[in-house]
């Protein structure tokens, strides 16, 4: 599969991340030929400076790990992440008021879609799967989508487990083809990562992937 670099995005959210793993997934990232690094928003700032004109999206996370922030907080995380310099956003959906039967995800979540959309980036929404039912993960899936998310992501990292194949056939039999998918979460080796491709992923968010490829 020769264009699975295009796909990486290579990671550290460890709360104990420091300036120099920043600078390295930059340097990986850029020599590796990934599409992007994913990292905490405090870093943003300094790593959109480091990166400057070179050819590497820039991620950061929302609402993350637990997704049970207000609303408004996430939307200013989102704000400012935008004004530090990111291309993209991966936001943590409320499970806690998915699971409590609101409507209030599909709120939040087009709320979210529009401030990313104004500003021209792109939207990932974290759903956890490993907190879903296959049923769930159909339904959330779904309210991602109407809601206006550019991508559904299958995890934080922080959960049970990460992702698998099942997750994602499940993700794309779900929503419809202009909506992306990113596979997230103990993603350690080519071959699944692969594997993920092939059952649908269009994103691969991987911490370890500049050492098997």
């Amino acid at each position: 599969m020769e264009d699975l670099k295009s796909k990486i995005e290579l990671t550290n959210l460890k709360s104990s991340i420091v300036d120099q793993d920043v600078e390295f997934l930059i340097q990986a990232g850029y020599e590796k030929n990934f599409l992007g690094i994913c990292i905490p928003p405090f870093w943003v700032k300094k790593a959109a400076r480091d990166i400057g004109s070179r050819e590497l999206r820039l991620i950061t996370v929302v609402g993350f790990p637990f997704g049970f922030q207000r609303t408004e907080s996430k939307i200013k995380e989102v704000e400012l992440a935008v004004e530090d310099g990111v291309d993209e956003v991966d936001l943590v959906w409320s499970i806690t008021a998915f699971k409590a039967g609101m409507n209030w995800p599909k709120i939040e979540l087009a709320k979210a879609a529009q401030t990313c959309h104004k500003n021209g980036i792109p939207l990932k929404v974290i759903i956890e799967t490993a907190l879903l039912e296959d049923e769930e993960i159909k339904e959330a899936s779904k309210i991602c989508s109407d809601s206006g998310a550019d991508f559904v992501k299958t995890s934080t990292g922080f959960s049970t487990r990460g992702a698998s194949v099942r997750d994602i056939e499940i993700i794309k039999e779900s929503i419809p083809s202009t909506v992306g998918i990113k596979a997230s979460g103990g993603i350690n080796n080519r071959d699944f990562a692969e594997e993920l491709v092939k059952a649908g992923a269009s994103r691969i968010g991987s911490s370890s992937a500049h050492k098997w490829l």
